[in-house]
């Protein structure tokens, strides 16, 4: 089997499970970005750790765990804001952790903790976030959460394949020779495409504001992209993980969600969306 048929079918089968998690009401939404959060942040820590770092995994865990699910608990309104502060002593916790653990890198490996959650649980709570909007509500929105995906989806495929078929410019040479400027305007274009039929079927926002919030996407989550193959570079890897054939880890495959979502809600902030 090709790379293209194993992509082809691992998009195709992780689109279906998203898709129904993502139109199972809140807790099939819930679940999937917990998943997503579990999956990612252990193959952060995995990618370090073999590179000599002992990031505290367990206790990166459960505090990235505990995030989303006060975050989700408190955008829904099923309890009050106070309840974040569990959140704070698990924090602390894991410095207390690292003093029993007696490794010759205490502070990197507690960077390293941190650095996972910041670039992985905090995205994901302000995409949690999202779904909920506006503020207030308790509401989830599964149209606007499945519009996200797919006009990620639609960027990342047009993209890869308007960058087989016509990329001659690189994007960014050092980081990433194989992402060209083609491609990126070929991601760009359906993006903004699919997020127009997104406005014709899904109501509550207007055209304009789904085509403000693709290209948020695109431009973030390409940025995303980067910083994530510039990691690689730094770890001398091709590919962040094995568990998506044909697309390679959690963090090839959702480096553009994790780079665009805080950027998105800073975008519904602007728009008064709150």
């Amino acid at each position: 089997m090709n790379n293209l048929t194993q992509r082809t079918i691992t998009g195709a089968a992780l689109a279906l499970i998203i898709t129904f998690l993502l139109s199972w009401k809140a807790g099939g939404f819930i679940l999937l970005v917990l998943t997503l959060n579990l999956l990612t942040l252990l193959e952060f820590y995995r990618l370090f750790h073999a590179a000599g770092l002992r990031p505290i995994k367990t206790g990166g865990i459960l505090l990235s765990t505990l995030m989303i699910m006060t975050c989700a608990l408190t955008i829904s309104k099923y309890m009050e804001p106070k309840i974040l502060l569990v959140n704070i002593p698990i924090a602390f916790g894991i410095f207390i952790a690292e003093l029993f653990r007696r490794e010759p890198n205490p502070f990197h490996n507690l960077a390293f903790t941190f650095l996972g959650i910041l670039c992985i649980t905090v995205p994901l709570c302000f995409f949690v976030i999202i779904a909920y909007l506006p503020v207030g509500s308790g509401l989830y929105h599964p149209n606007v959460a499945l519009g996200y995906f797919l006009i990620l989806w639609a960027d990342d495929s047009a993209a890869y394949f308007t960058g087989k078929a016509f990329g001659a410019h690189p994007l960014f040479q050092r980081v990433s020779p194989r992402k060209t400027w083609e491609g990126s305007i070929g991601g760009a274009a359906c993006a903004l495409l699919v997020a127009y039929l997104v406005s014709l079927y899904f109501s509550g926002q207007h055209m304009m504001v789904w085509m403000g919030m693709a290209m948020t996407i695109v431009v973030t989550g390409t940025f995303g992209d980067l910083i994530k193959s510039l990691m690689k570079r730094s770890l001398n890897i091709k590919d962040s993980g094995t568990i998506l054939p044909g697309h390679g880890g959690m963090l090839d495959r959702f480096d553009s969600l994790l780079g665009s979502a805080p950027f998105v809600f800073c975008y519904f902030v602007l728009l008064d969306k709150l």
